[in-house]
C-alpha cells in the first residue's frame, strides 16, 4: 500500500497550490511523453487539462497525486516537494469504481482518513451524502442506482478524506449528456461548499469552459517528440456561466482550433468529407 509523503505538513481539507517545473517524463527513453511542463495551480482554483488522446494529460494528473514519477523537473503540492502518494489530494475516475457488496454510504466511507473517531466519520458521510442528493440512497447497492448517482458517489468518496487537491480524470466521460450537465451543476455546487483545489482533465471543451478558472491546451509542437502546455486560456465571467455566450462561443471556436478542430467541425489533415460530430449541446 502507498505511504504518505513524508514532505506532506498542510492539514487535509485546506486548497493548496500545485506546481510543475520543467517536468518530463518518458516511459522510455525514446519515446518521452511530457517534456518542459510549467504550470501553477492556485489554491482553490480550477483547472481544466484538454488534449488530444494520448498527449499525457491522465500521466500528468497520475505525477500530482504521487500515483506516478517524472523522470525530469519537479512537482510540488503547496510547496512541498511530491514523492509518494501525498494524502492531500484525491482522485476521481471516469467509472465509479464502487465495492458492489457495498453499500453507498459505506463506499463514501472509504474514502475517510484512517483513525477518524467513527461517530465523525459517519457524521461526514452523512453530510457529503446530503449535499451529492444522495442521503435517500444511502443503504442502496451500486447495482441499484443509475450511472450518474454512482459517479456521485464516487466524488464523495473522494470528498470525504477533505483533500487539498481533487484530480479528476475525466469523471463524466462515461455519462449521457443530459446527465453530464447535471453533474457538472453539482461540481460546481460541491466546489462552492467544498473550496478545494482542482486538477479537471477533460475530452470536452464546453465542460472545460463551463467550470474551469483557466483551460491548459496540452500538446506536442511542430517537430516536438513529447507534449508541452502549448496555450494557458482564462475563462471570462463567473460561475456559473452563460452556455451560449457569444464570449465563450468564440474562446470555443479558439481551443477547438488548438486541438485541430475548425469551426465546421473538421479535423485538419482529415478528408472535408469527413465531419466531426457537433457536441450534443
Amino acid at each position: 500500500m502507498p505511504t504518505d509523503s513524508a514532505t506532506s505538513t498542510t492539514p487535509t481539507g485546506v486548497a493548496v497550490s500545485v506546481e510543475f517545473g520543467r517536468l518530463g517524463r518518458a516511459f522510455d527513453p525514446s519515446k518521452p511523453v511530457l517534456a518542459d511542463v510549467d504550470l501553477r495551480v492556485e489554491p482553490g482554483e480550477i483547472v481544466a487539462i484538454i488534449g488530444a488522446s494520448g498527449c499525457g494529460k491522465s500521466t500528468l494528473l497520475r505525477i500530482a497525486g504521487g500515483l506516478d514519477t517524472q523522470t525530469s523537473g519537479s512537482v510540488s503540492i503547496d510547496g512541498t516537494p511530491v514523492a509518494t502518494y501525498d494524502p492531500r489530494t484525491a482522485v476521481g475516475f471516469q467509472e465509479p469504481r464502487l465495492l458492489p457488496w457495498r453499500s453507498i454510504a459505506d463506499n463514501v466511507a472509504l474514502g475517510v482518513p484512517r483513525g477518524t473517531p467513527k461517530a465523525t466519520a459517519r457524521a461526514g458521510v452523512d453530510r457529503l451524502l446530503e449535499l451529492v442528493g444522495l442521503a435517500d440512497a444511502a443503504g442502496q447497492r451500486p447495482r441499484e442506482v443509475s450511472g450518474g448517482m454512482a459517479q456521485r458517489a464516487s466524488l464523495a468518496r473522494a470528498l470525504a478524506r477533505s483533500p487539498g487537491v481533487l484530480l479528476l480524470d475525466e469523471p463524466f466521460g462515461a455519462l449521457d449528456a443530459l446527465t453530464r450537465l447535471k453533474m457538472q451543476d453539482l461540481l460546481l455546487d460541491i466546489h462552492a461548499a467544498e473550496p478545494t483545489t482542482v486538477l479537471l482533465v477533460t475530452h470536452d471543451v464546453d465542460e472545460a469552459l463551463q467550470l474551469a478558472d483557466r483551460i491548459v491546451l496540452l500538446g506536442r509542437a511542430d517537430g516536438d517528440a513529447a507534449a508541452t502546455v502549448l496555450e494557458t486560456v482564462t475563462v471570462p465571467g463567473r460561475r456559473p456561466r452563460d452556455r451560449g455566450s457569444a464570449e465563450l462561443a468564440e474562446l470555443r471556436a479558439s481551443l477547438l482550433s488548438g486541438l485541430g478542430i475548425d469551426r465546421h467541425g473538421h479535423a485538419r489533415g482529415i478528408a472535408s468529407s469527413t465531419t466531426i460530430p457537433a457536441f450534443p449541446y
